[in-house]
């Protein structure tokens, strides 16, 4: 038997060149194709129920004879036609009809339809059901199995891909559709055959629990989800063998540098701090890139981590590149490593996509030069930035960066030969499920230690009727010396309006607090601008600062204590952990108050409720993707992970341990069955690492 994978649409009854186009255009090529397009829902056409049983909101499939059918001028003209059985009485509404449909329906004609019972202005009615008059004694038979209901596109109906299905379904068999998760795996994982579970996906039978398959519990789903996820893993692995079979220049490890760093720091590193420098300065010393993940909650010191992974690279003679997702921040991390590395005879070098001109070409003459450390946005991605020995790219905060933008650095080694080792890190921590499937390429270290003399920061709830309240402890704060912040968010995601509503909030709090200094800082200000309200608040001189989300990550004033977040609900809660993060950097306790606008959600009070419980970053990850999904945390559209047909990360989180297991078994003992799982699941390019 031909495998169906073989077999192209226009092998199917009814299926031109035509139609066959508008299946490519979605993605449906061939016979296995139509196979996995699994129907997202079902309707229950096996049984009649009578009128008199029917409720509103209920699907049903309905016999009765016409009692009468007229045309009813309401606000648009429609045929209504009544129709009885015994047991009640039922009114089917046609907007759009004929007058040959209107004969059809003739007083006395059994009929048998489908479709959705509502209330409307004659008692129970159905908008344009499905319909058919039975003719003679013989009543034709309901349906045997669950109804599917499938994705559609434009031009493609219900009914063409339920005939075409079906198609499919009668050449589906063990030969025609290869198994390739092996018997041994399926014995071991519990799986039941693929073949059955395509057939009951797409026909369910009478008795079938309707719930269980809505909720994806069904084994059949379960079965389909693993593979899928297994395809993925298999996919990220096969990203991280290329890799890894790439050489990259072996980094001893460091003597002179860290010691001298680290006198001039004045103080000692965590014992997480100098686990997780132990971990990659192992990893640089190999002659394979590392790709290591380091994740820490917010202030838990990641850049003496980076700082010590430079050192090793820069006492062997090579380059490093950190590379920071906004001109702020990598600002910031400019203005902190000069700081560092000055005093030990290192040049840092600065780029960023707002150097234009003479300063461009210094920067890049310089890089291109060998300057030891090159601090920079997404612009050292560019083509023209040419490094002369880069062995080393720092990426903070990863979660902004792309899986293809990682890859793009590859070019960029030395000779277009030796691959730049990578450290990515991030104050985002990424809730174990999807860090074991979006980042499967990735090694993961966690700083879990917070750095001693920092005190947690207490998180209180507050309506905003209470604001007077809020701005007289702004006052006291600023009495005794501290500094705070004035974060302001808006429902419109705009920039603009947000930027409004900060400059609203920085006059009122002017007018209301005439003893304090004010600054204020937001998107639309020139980054200049913005860089001298930053340092006149890092000096003290500015006591409270008004600002937009600009200043989410990486600003770092140990004398702020207080922290005002105005409509919390808006946000989501990685974030409002990495604002919460600006405070509680020195001695002094620190609060942070949530200031909601009233009515909340219940999503609302739940989303408040966990960060005035918790400042662990990883539990409120975890919450964070029960409660928003994994596409907001990811940033869909980096990862191509949210693709999936089937699997349904957060529903299907219990089988991703199973899946890394079976993914390492296959690539050891079936590595010839990887590809054909790559080619039935991810055929469409959305296997990662194709740049």
């Amino acid at each position: 038997m031909t495998e169906l994978a073989q077999v192209p649409l226009t092998a199917l009854k009814g299926v031109g060149a035509a139609l066959a186009e508008k299946f490519a255009r979605v993605g449906l090529e061939n016979l296995q194709d139509i196979l996995f397009h699994l129907p997202l829902r079902y309707q229950d056409r096996t049984r009649i129920t009578p009128i008199g049983a029917l409720r509103p909101g209920q699907d049903a499939v309905i016999e009765g004879v016409v009692a009468g059918a007229d045309i009813v001028m309401g606000r648009r003209r429609s045929l209504l036609v009544r129709l009885q059985d015994g047991s009640g009485l039922l009114s089917l509404r046609f907007y759009h009809f004929s007058q040959a449909q209107k004969d059809g329906l003739k007083r006395g004609t059994a009929l048998r339809c489908y479709g959705e019972a509502r209330s409307g202005a004659s008692g129970l009615e159905i908008y344009h059901p499905e319909y058919r008059a039975l003719s003679g004694a013989e009543s034709p038979a309901v349906e045997q199995t669950l109804t599917p209901i499938y994705p559609t596109t434009e031009g493609l109906t219900q009914q063409r891909l339920r005939q075409l299905s079906e198609q499919a379904l009668a050449r589906l068999g063990p030969h025609s559709l290869p198994d390739w998760l092996p018997a041994e795996l399926a014995r071991d994982y519990q799986l039941g055959p693929l073949d059955e579970a395509i057939r009951y996906l797409h026909r369910p039978p009478a008795g079938a629990d309707l719930e269980e398959l809505a909720e994806g519990q069904h084994w059949a789903q379960r079965r389909l989800a693993f593979e899928e996820l297994l395809t993925h893993q298999l996919s990220l692995q096969r990203l991280r063998q290329a890799v890894r079979a790439q050489q990259a220049p072996r980094l001893p490890v460091a003597k002179r540098l860290p010691q001298q760093f680290l006198l001039g720091l004045g103080f000692q590193p965590t014992g997480a701090q100098q686990r997780v420098g132990a971990e990659i300065a192992y990893d640089l010393n190999q002659p394979e890139p590392m790709l290591r993940l380091v994740q820490g909650d917010v202030g838990a010191g990641k850049t003496v981590v980076a700082a010590l992974a430079a050192l090793q690279a820069l006492e062997a003679g090579y380059q490093v590149a950190l590379m920071a997702p906004t001109e702020l921040l990598a600002e910031q991390h400019f203005l902190t490593f000069s700081k560092w590395l000055t005093p030990l005879g290192i040049d840092v070098a600065w780029l960023a996509g707002k150097l234009k001109g003479k300063a461009r070409a210094t920067a890049l003459a310089q890089i291109a030069g060998g300057t030891p450390m090159v601090i920079g946005t997404h612009a050292l991605f560019q083509d023209e930035v040419q490094f002369q020995r880069l062995a080393l790219a720092i990426i903070d905060e990863q979660h902004r960066f792309g899986v293809q933008q990682r890859l793009a650095l590859r070019q960029k080694g030395i000779d277009g030969r030796l691959c730049p080792h990578q450290l990515i890190m991030t104050a985002t921590p990424i809730p174990r499920t999807l860090a074991m499937s979006a980042y499967a390429d990735l090694d993961t270290s966690i700083l879990d230690e917070l750095p001693p003399g920092r005190t947690p920061v207490t998180t209180l709830v507050l309506g905003d009727s209470r604001r007077l309240e809020v701005v007289e402890r702004v006052r006291a704060a600023c009495r005794e010396g501290r500094q705070v912040y004035w974060v302001c968010t808006l429902i419109e995601e705009s920039e603009e309006l947000t930027c409004q509503a900060a400059e609203t909030s920085f006059s009122e709090l002017t007018a209301a607090l005439p003893e304090v200094q004010v600054g204020l800082i937001h998107g639309r200000m020139k980054p200049a601008e913005k860089a001298a309200v930053m340092d006149a608040f890092k000096r003290g001189e500015l006591q409270l600062l008004v600002a937009t989300t600009v200043i989410e990550v990486g600003v770092d004033v140990p004398n702020a204590s207080l922290m005002i977040i105005e409509n919390p609900e808006r946000l989501g809660l990685a974030q409002l952990h990495q604002l919460r993060g600006r405070v509680g950097r020195g001695s002094a306790v620190s609060h942070c108050l949530l200031l909601y606008h009233a009515p909340l959600s219940q999503l609302g009070r739940q989303r408040l409720a966990i960060m005035r419980e918790t400042t662990d970053g990883f539990i409120i990850a975890e919450k964070d993707l029960e409660l928003r999904g994994p596409g907001e945390m990811l940033g869909t559209r980096q990862t191509g992970l949210l693709q999936f047909k089937v699997a349904d990360l957060l529903r299907d989180a219990d089988l991703l341990p199973a899946v890394r297991d079976a993914a390492q078994a296959l690539l050891e003992h079936w590595p010839h069955h990887v590809s054909p799982l790559l080619q039935r699941w991810l055929r469409h390019g959305q296997q990662y690492g194709q740049v």
